[in-house]
């Protein structure tokens, strides 16, 4: 099995095959060697999965060893049965690891409303504890891809109070994609000391930076995770808060490893062809902004058009006014590919659309609109609708 290379001192992962799904490996676990500091954020979602629930109550000690996985089935609206077949699932790794129950966090992620496996998923816990190993992150990437086409994994290195600290994430996220406060799911190890208030602080501000701004189908999932683990190896002077020595350099390198993971997630959305970054400027404010990107984002006409190369600023226009936010059309512009195609209130012209059709052939494009209305901001990361979302989907289940 091939190994990513990438590792942070202190943690061991793995991912391995029990047969959950038709083919490729299925259960992912992640451990720190000694007890770290933990933090996560969750869907906002009102039907969530049992593993959900489960965290969200582990969670409030600040303090965590491990993350259990599995892919292919997602063990969400199972009642009773999923609560049990869950804290089940955290038992086993707890043993398998020699570490508190309490100490593990859970994740399951594919099809809704079946039952956990959990005949196959004990020996697949038993052999993923066997095959950890420091260098086992692309293992563990692998394991929890569902319709997924390629691992996502980012990793950086810092400086913090005169030691070197490592960030490493993994995540997994194709369709059903649009998270509040979450995303589909990604694990983030450091060998940093940080203490758990800080570390749900700079979770929050990483997440609403990276992972709160991607969007494939505006769907947002039952089972969101993130999770952060922090096993302090480094033995930098601890960061208690955003004004301690350091916590700017830490807090950069755990953004920059979420937005790459972010736009790996986006890239690969169900069916994509190609990363679309939409930057709203201009806006009455940010809350305006935001909307009209998420609107943007989100619009099938947009995104088809997108898929097909036609440089359709009057799309764009149309969802932009669908989101009631202002703009003063007059002094509006709207950019394709770094090609301005709409300036003052008109067209501008036929060369510039087809230069812009041109540009739109590459796989990443930048999609501007600068609503002249003021000085908000916004970035939303998704990408264009192929017809082959619509077979990904039509056959998930088949």
């Amino acid at each position: 099995m091939s190994r990513s290379g990438v590792a942070v001192p202190g943690f061991r992962a793995s991912g391995v095959r029990c047969g959950i799904k038709e083919r490729g490996l299925d259960v992912a676990l992640l451990v720190s060697d000694v007890p770290a500091a933990a933090a996560g954020v969750f869907t906002r979602s009102t039907v969530v999965g049992a593993p959900v629930t489960i965290n969200r109550t582990r969670i409030r000690s600040g303090r965590g060893r491990a993350i259990i996985a599995n892919s292919g089935c997602s063990n969400v609206a199972m009642g009773a049965r999923g609560l049990r077949d869950a804290r089940e699932m955290g038992a086993l790794a707890a043993r398998v690891l020699g570490c508190a129950e309490e100490e593990v966090f859970l994740a399951s992620t594919g099809v809704i409303g079946e039952p956990l496996p959990m005949a196959k998923l004990k020996e697949g816990i038993v052999r993923a504890g066997e095959a950890l190993a420091p260098d086992g992150l692309g293992d563990a990437a692998a394991a929890i891809m569902t319709t997924d086409t390629v691992p996502k994994l980012a990793a950086t290195r810092t400086r913090v109070g005169g030691r070197t600290v490592s960030v490493a994430g993994i995540a997994k996220g194709s369709g059903m994609i649009e998270p509040h406060m979450a995303t589909m799911l990604a694990f983030v190890l450091t060998d940093a000391a940080v203490a758990p208030p800080y570390l749900r602080q700079a979770l929050r501000s990483a997440a609403d930076g990276s992972f709160n701004r991607v969007t494939v189908d505006g769907e947002a999932s039952t089972s969101d995770t993130a999770l952060l683990l922090a096993n302090g190896m480094a033995e930098n002077p601890r960061l208690r808060s955003a004004s301690s020595p350091g916590a700017q350099a830490f807090s950069g390198a755990l953004r920059e490893v979420c937005q790459e993971l972010a736009r790996a997630i986006a890239r690969d959305g169900e069916g994509a062809t190609k990363l679309v970054t939409v930057r709203i400027r201009g806006a009455r404010n940010g809350e305006e902004a935001m909307r009209a990107a998420r609107r943007v984002a989100n619009s099938v006409l947009v995104k088809t058009a997108l898929f097909g190369g036609d440089a359709n600023w009057g799309r764009i226009l149309q969802t932009v006014g669908a989101a009631e936010v202002r703009i003063n059309l007059a002094r509006a512009e709207v950019s394709l590919a770094g090609v301005r195609v709409f300036h003052k209130g008109a067209s501008a012209g036929a060369a510039a659309r087809q230069r812009a059709q041109e540009r739109l052939r590459s796989k990443e494009v930048e999609l501007e609109v600068d609503l002249a209305a003021g000085r908000g901001e916004a970035l939303v990361w998704t990408c264009d609708l192929s017809y082959d979302y619509v077979r990904i989907n039509a056959e998930y289940r088949t």
